[in-house]
C-alpha cells in the first residue's frame, strides 16, 4: 500500500544540479553492485557451467546474460529505494525524494517506467535530464513519463 509523505507544503521541485549530484553518488553504489554481480557471474560460469578460464566471457550467451543481470540489479537497487521510501542513498545525501504528484510513494510500475525512460534519457546524451532546465515544473523525461516528481526536502 502506498505511503503518503508529510510536509508536502515544505518541498519544492529539484533542479538539475542536485539531481546530478545524487546520480553521481548512486552511480558509485551501482558500480559496486555491478562488481559483485560480475564476480558472482564469473563464479557461476567457471564452476557451475564448468568453462575453463580462457573461455570465460567469450560466448555471446555469457555477455548477454551478464548485461541482463547488471541491468536487472541496477533496476532492483532503484526500485527498492524508490518504492520503499522515495529516496536512494544518493538522494538522501542531497535531500531529494521521488514521489507521485499527490505525495505518495511510487508504485513498482512507475519505478519500471521511470527506470526505462531514465536509460533512454542517458542514451540521448542526457537530454532527458537537461529537460529540467526548460520545463516550468522542473520535470525530467522520467518524471513526465511515470507521473512522478523529484522534490527537495527542507533542512531539519
Amino acid at each position: 500500500m502506498p505511503r503518503r509523505f508529510t510536509q508536502l507544503d515544505d518541498v519544492w521541485p529539484a533542479g538539475l544540479g542536485r539531481r546530478l549530484g545524487a546520480m553521481l553518488y548512486d552511480a558509485f553504489l551501482v558500480v559496486a553492485i555491478w562488481v559483485l554481480v560480475a564476480g558472482l557471474h564469473l563464479l557461476a560460469v567457471r564452476h557451475l557451467v564448468g568453462l575453463p578460464a580462457e573461455q570465460v566471457g567469450a560466448g555471446v550467451a555469457q555477455v548477454v546474460s551478464l548485461r541482463l543481470i547488471m541491468l536487472a540489479s541496477a533496476f532492483a537497487f532503484f526500485a527498492f529505494f524508490w518504492c520503499r521510501g522515495g529516496m536512494t542513498l544518493g538522494m538522501q545525501a542531497w535531500r531529494l525524494r521521488v514521489q507521485t504528484r499527490d505525495g505518495y510513494t511510487i508504485s513498482l510500475r512507475q519505478a519500471m517506467l521511470r527506470f526505462a525512460v531514465a536509460c533512454l534519457s542517458f542514451a540521448a546524451f542526457g537530454l532527458g535530464y537537461l529537460w529540467v532546465l526548460f520545463d516550468p515544473e522542473r520535470r525530467s523525461w522520467p518524471d513526465i513519463a511515470s507521473g512522478t516528481q523529484v522534490v527537495v526536502l527542507p533542512k531539519r
